[in-house]
């Protein structure tokens, strides 16, 4: 394991060894037995420059099941891995676009398969563009790995529709969309708000809007600040969040399990993707 980022900002989180600063990954670049993927939902921005050594990952097509709405199998990450060339001894940093939405998401992915050591670029792609640090053109061509296949765990850290009974439910979308605005707004289907039939919210979720958690230049804001935005919510209720697709949801369980450090915390990719279009599910607006 490569050591952790000892940025005083991060010391007071409840995994500071799971938040890496642009400084310290800059000065780290190259190190062997550190791996830095890309993960976005515009997957055209790495092709413009992305950071020395960095490999892109497509969460749409490598971390998700072609077929079924599903996260890829155990022999399908094992496949994807050793194409990347990554060990299972490897630190990864993950980042990206929209202040790491995907990275997240893709965090939480790794941590469904038990990778060891999976960290989080504290301000993704924007804050290392802001910065004006080193970016490559150069698409890195690793050799092949020998990564085991791990059979998934999904019980410790992902909730599926039968489970949320019982759970405090948390909705990281904004909160026109939590209020189901979209009605008087847009017709069903509208791209702005997916492919749902219905918009509102699951009964009795409360609506904590992912980017509450970030500053406007989508680093984290502090930990004192992050325990006053999520101070309604008790650390240890078993806890299940939600988005549209489930990324902004893994932005936020990323926050209260590994910043906050909730004892049992969940994300719910199937979101409202899921619960929106199936029938007779009742909603709240």
């Amino acid at each position: 394991m490569i050591d952790i980022d000892p940025n005083p900002a991060y010391s007071e989180f409840a995994d500071p060894s799971r938040l890496v600063s642009a400084p310290w990954l800059s000065a780290r670049l190259g190190v062997k037995g550190l791996r830095v993927l890309e993960v976005d939902e515009d997957i055209l921005l790495y092709d413009i420059g992305h950071i020395p050594t960095a490999s892109r990952l497509n969460c749409y097509t490598e971390l998700q099941d072609p077929v079924t709405r599903d996260i890829v199998s155990a022999e399908g990450f094992s496949k994807l891995m050793r194409e990347k060339g990554i060990n299972r001894d490897d630190t990864i940093v993950l980042y990206g676009d929209k202040n790491n939405w995907w990275a997240a998401y893709a965090l939480w992915v790794f941590e469904l398969f038990g990778h060891p050591d999976v960290r989080l670029l504290d301000g993704g792609r924007d804050a290392w563009m802001t910065e004006e640090r080193d970016t490559s053109y150069v698409v890195p061509t690793p050799a092949e790995s020998d990564y085991p296949e791990v059979e998934r765990n999904d019980s410790q850290h992902r909730a599926f529709v039968n489970d949320l009974s019982g759970l405090v439910l948390i909705d990281t979308r904004p909160e026109a969309e939590y209020r189901g605005a979209a009605t008087t707004t847009s017709q069903a289907g509208d791209s702005t708000y997916g492919t749902t039939i219905r918009h509102g919210h699951i009964p009795g979720a409360i609506n904590l809007p992912w980017n509450s958690a970030l500053h406007p230049n989508g680093v984290f804001r502090s930990p004192k600040e992050l325990a006053a935005t999520f101070s309604d919510l008790d650390p240890k209720a078993p806890t299940a969040l939600y988005s549209h697709l489930g990324a902004q949801s893994a932005h936020g369980w990323f926050v209260t399990k590994f910043l906050l450090g909730f004892d049992n915390v969940k994300n719910y990719d199937g979101s409202w993707a899921e619960w929106g279009n199936m029938v007779r599910m009742p909603i709240e607006r």
